[in-house]
């Protein structure tokens, strides 16, 4: 029954932002043995689509991982933690997910679990990449990633992306959502950036830990994403 949800917290304005900041290390403590998460990962963002090392100040997320989800919901309804972000936010979407395959590792293990549970008429997928960069090969990596990320802006399947990350610049992930796994996999492997990007992952041997998971998204709270980031009239 294992879920997994993610948050993106959007701030406006300059003390919220700088609380949001501050949040980065303050909020560990209340995050570290909450009843039900067996993982979590409170990250920044970066400007734009995809990786991008400048960070977007406006954008935050929480990754969590739930035993159930009547226990993600009790944590988003009655945490006092999640009520001190939901009224320093200009508004926050919440993405309720079940895991459909899982590769790699996230701090030495792979915290997801294949759900037996998903729904064969639901299509829409969620993607998370991770990866932590050998710090030998940070200017080959951010020196490439533009060229690999040319295609994503004007692609009519992705929904939304955007990169995130627990340490500027070496840890970083993209959570994208698609329209259907047609979608990505044309994205995968039609585009020649990204085929290039995989084969120089493997030549340079880029990555000290990486992990590539799919999920099914079944639930979504919040306003809509467009590729943007802005509201959109549906999910």
């Amino acid at each position: 029954m294992q879920i997994t949800t993610i948050n993106f917290f959007h701030y406006q304005g300059f003390q919220d932002k700088v609380w949001a900041f501050g949040m980065m290390q303050f909020a560990h403590k209340h995050l570290q043995n909450i009843s039900g998460q067996s993982f979590y990962k409170l990250m920044g963002s970066g400007k734009g689509m995809g990786f991008n090392p400048l960070p977007d100040w406006s954008t935050y997320c929480l990754l969590q991982i739930w035993d159930s989800e009547s226990q993600a919901d009790d944590f988003f309804k009655h945490s006092n933690l999640f009520e001190r972000y939901r009224n320093r936010c200009h508004n926050i979407q919440t993405i309720y997910m079940k895991n459909i395959v899982s590769k790699g590792k996230w701090s030495g293990r792979n915290p997801f679990e294949a759900s037996n549970n998903l729904d064969k008429d639901n299509l829409q997928l969620a993607v998370i990449t991770r990866a932590t960069i050998k710090f030998s090969k940070l200017r080959k990596f951010w020196s490439y990633v533009p060229t690999s990320h040319q295609q994503l802006s004007n692609n009519p399947g992705l929904i939304y992306t955007k990169g995130i990350g627990e340490v500027p610049i070496i840890q970083m992930a993209t959570f994208s959502l698609w329209k259907n796994k047609e979608a990505l996999q044309n994205f995968a492997y039609q585009s020649k950036e990204h085929a290039k990007a995989i084969k120089m992952t493997r030549e340079l041997d880029w990555y000290k830990e990486e992990l590539f998971a799919r999920f099914q998204v079944y639930r979504f709270e919040g306003e809509a994403f467009k590729s943007d980031g802005s509201k959109s009239q549906a999910f």
